[in-house]
């Protein structure tokens, strides 16, 4: 499945790389609303990692159905899920 990102007056400097993992047993779908003129929207299965880049201030929605029909959505600001770099030089 491809990841869509656009973004018509984004600067490529004040992107994060960001990675979201769905833990549950339930397809989610992942979104990022808050950003104007940014459209990311992303089917996640049950145990699939997601890598994605966004502006620092995203916040990145995610909604899946329950067992009784309704929708529970949260939200989680992009820079917690921020991709760190770590050295294996010592």
């Amino acid at each position: 499945m491809n990841l869509t990102i656009n973004s018509v007056n984004s600067d490529p400097s004040v992107k994060i790389l960001c990675w979201y993992i769905n833990t549950t047993n339930k397809i989610q779908i992942a979104r990022i609303t808050n950003i104007p003129d940014w459209y990311f929207e992303r089917t996640v299965f049950p145990g699939e990692r997601l890598l994605f880049e966004a502006p620092q201030h995203a916040e990145l929605e995610v909604s899946r159905s329950t067992e009784s029909g309704a929708i529970v959505c949260d939200r989680i600001a992009c820079d917690r899920l921020q991709v760190e770099e770590v050295s294996t030089l010592d």
